[in-house]
């Protein structure tokens, strides 16, 4: 390959858990070319904006490629060369001219339960419980905060008697919100995202990490209780599509089980017509060969379930074949 003449520049929100995985994506670039330079540079995107702006209010839905599009842009414009996302947030369908180069090595796919210890909650109000609460044990009226509508359904499909309101904020934000807030009970977050920012879950459920709230507990939601959005886990790397040193770059940092498993996913969610906050989930691993996948939708009301198999090459139409067993009938 020809030797770059300028840093190859990786692109990222500027948020902690953003800046987590670019730097993830950097050491395996430098890594992988020893030889040649790399840099991050931080762009703020739509969604970053709207974290503390009138329009972010709760309830709003969110417009798709709204943690993506700066990055993109800033592909097309040459300003920068490889765009590190989290692929849960990256549209199905991209510009023309950007293409999904790679995917790094999945993480932890599951969600986690983050809720009050009730024997650190002694202010008057604040409603704790014990260790490895479930979903279905919380008592009618608790207040499970989340802006998924995908976790929203599985919660309410599993423990109808929730309520499940809107929450905004990054990692540290939410959870400092369920120490403080007596109106709010527990939320619930990417494993993934929580490791990838230094936090640990031990067995009997405490949260270790810096600067953490006491006072609060975590149970790891099994993928039976609450199946993960599609790309949860994985990190994703855009690159226009027309160079071939940046896709041979992605050769090298390419995770091939990992891209099958997100393709049929991502081709899931396509053919379902949705984008991230869609009421849908799926998860798809490969074993040897074979590619397995299973997928759920509340599209129309009670939750659908689907599963299927297919050899790993067929990742696209496996996912295209669970979508329409669960799609709605026109």
């Amino acid at each position: 390959m020809t030797y770059p003449q300028r840093p190859l520049i990786l692109a990222t929100r500027g948020s902690a858990l953003a800046l987590a995985q670019a730097n993830l994506i950097l050491a395996q670039c430098q890594t992988a070319f020893p030889e040649w330079q790399f840099e991050i540079r931080t762009f703020k995107t739509t969604g970053d904006k709207l974290q503390t702006a009138s329009l972010a209010q709760e309830g709003h839905a969110l417009p798709k490629g709204l943690f993506t599009k700066e990055l993109e842009v800033a592909l097309l414009n040459h300003e920068a060369d490889l765009a590190v996302h989290s692929l849960k947030d990256l549209p199905t369908d991209l510009p023309n001219g950007l293409t999904l180069g790679a995917v790094a090595q999945r993480a932890d796919v599951r969600d986690v339960l983050i809720y009050r210890d009730a024997q650190a909650s002694h202010t008057p109000g604040r409603r704790g419980f014990g260790p490895n609460l479930r979903i279905r044990a919380l008592p009618d009226g608790a207040v499970v905060a989340t802006s998924s509508t995908r976790r929203k359904a599985q919660l309410l499909a599993h423990n109808p008697g929730l309520k499940t309101p809107d929450i905004r904020g990054n990692v540290a934000t939410r959870l400092q919100k369920i120490a403080d807030q007596p109106g709010l009970d527990a939320t619930i977050l990417a494993l993934a995202g929580m490791n990838r920012l230094g936090f640990r879950i031990t067995e009997d459920g405490r949260i270790l990490g810096d600067a953490v709230p006491p006072g609060l507990l975590a149970t790891v939601l099994d993928i039976t209780e609450m199946l993960p959005c599609v790309g949860q886990g994985a990190i994703g790397i855009e690159i226009r599509s027309d160079d071939e040193r940046l896709a041979a770059v992605c050769q090298r940092l390419n995770h091939d089980h990992t891209f099958q498993a997100v393709t049929a996913e991502r081709a899931f969610l396509a053919a379902m017509g949705g984008g991230c906050q869609s009421p849908v989930a799926a998860f798809a691993e490969v074993s040897g060969h074979r590619l397995s996948m299973r997928a759920l939708s509340f599209a129309t009301g009670p939750m659908q379930n689907a599963e299927g198999e297919k050899s790993a090459p067929e990742a696209a139409e496996l996912g295209r074949e669970l979508a329409a067993k669960l799609k709605p009938r026109s």
